[in-house]
């Protein structure tokens, strides 16, 4: 089953899909779209060109666990993106996931402008490996 995750942000939104067996996350890329619903659009058509079956959207919550307003508007958005491309879309805990983007784009010596564009993707890359971890 392909599986695409979605990192969720107000200007950039990360995007990742595994492989059919769900072993391997990799980063697709990222939209830079403030709409929502044209957002919801274009991740659509992503969906069905990579032939994704399930869509995994990364839930902002707090450290404690609690959630606040960024965790409301990602539930808006999924009910979004459920209805536009009628695909089950699974909110997914993604604390921390931007911190290990950032680490990994470090590591692999990413920085300036290059790790600014491409951090958002590496975080829905997390947020799918995990996903795909725990299935």
């Amino acid at each position: 089953m392909v599986i695409m995750a979605i990192d969720y942000g107000d200007v950039r939104t990360g995007v990742a899909v595994c492989d059919k067996n769900c072993i391997l996350a990799s980063p697709v890329g990222v939209i830079r779209e403030t709409d929502a619903a044209a957002l919801a659009e274009k991740i659509t058509a992503l969906a069905r060109e990579y032939r994704a079956e399930r869509l995994v959207l990364g839930l902002p919550r707090n450290m404690d666990g609690s959630e606040g307003f960024r965790a409301e508007a990602c539930k808006a958005f999924a009910s979004l993106l459920a209805e536009t491309s009628g695909l089950q879309v699974v909110l997914r805990d993604e604390r921390l996931t931007t911190v290990s983007a950032h680490r990994a784009l470090s590591d692999a010596g990413v920085y300036g402008k290059k790790r600014k564009q491409s951090v958002d993707a590496v975080s829905a890359v997390f947020i799918l490996q995990d996903y795909i971890d725990s299935i």
